[in-house]
């Protein structure tokens, strides 16, 4: 299982925030201030949440050649997860304080700050983000690469969730959103906690380059038609 102290790296990073490689500071910034105003603990939002949008801030705005420092285990013993096993549960391993490694068994649902029981310790569960997916409350977030064409007119697209392949159309509302959303595709039902939402940010996936032969082939075509 993957260390959730380590620095976050650069591609999650922008995944968290919803920008890009050549997103600016200041875009940065406004990202971060629009997505924290929702996650705010102070505002009901989601402390898991709000952790992984500091941190992605913390990790864009730092030097590329200085990764910010790993964050020191806590005492009360978190248990990343993936977005995965969030929303259907499964075995997870981890090392108790006499350096044992057991398996736990875990339900589908949790979310941020939910607690697990590990043999006699309590831990705390963060759903860390992971290829372009991350929890946010009983929501799940992923961003999708559509062809530049559907991202402008809308239509038909099938793409891989985490609950598996699924076909959605994309309006023309959704496409100037740039969000689309799944009604009840998010985390499933547990306890106090109702059906999640999944959310789709839309990004328009680079063209491919012409090759040299096509380029030529073109610039021929056009001289002759001339």
């Amino acid at each position: 299982m993957a260390n959730p102290y380590a620095p976050m790296c650069l591609k999650t990073a922008r995944e968290v925030l919803g920008v890009s490689s050549l997103s600016t500071a200041e875009e940065i910034q406004r990202a971060f201030r629009r997505a924290a105003k929702r996650a705010h603990p102070d505002s009901g939002g989601d402390p898991g949440a709000f952790q992984q949008l500091t941190e992605a801030l913390a990790r864009l705005t730092s030097p590329l050649d200085e990764p910010p420092a790993a964050e020191p285990r806590p005492r009360d013993n978190r248990l990343a997860i993936s977005p995965q096993e969030a929303l259907i549960g499964g075995l997870a391993s981890h090392t108790l304080a006499d350096g044992r490694t057991i398996r736990i068994t875990l339900p589908a649902g949790l979310r941020n700050g939910d607690k697990v029981r590990a043999g006699a310790e309590v831990l705390k569960v963060y759903v860390r983000a992971e290829a372009g997916v991350l929890v946010r409350g009983d929501d799940v977030w992923m961003t999708i690469k559509i062809a530049p064409a559907t991202l402008k007119k809308g239509g038909r697209v099938g793409l891989d969730t985490p609950l598996g392949r699924r076909i959605v159309w994309i309006t023309a509302k959704a496409s100037e959103r740039g969000l689309v959303r799944l009604e009840g595709q998010g985390l499933p039902p547990r306890g106090r906690h109702a059906k999640g939402h999944l959310f789709l940010r839309l990004a328009a996936e680079a063209e491919p380059a012409d090759s040299a032969a096509l380029s030529l082939l073109r610039r021929f075509a056009a001289a002759w038609a001339a």
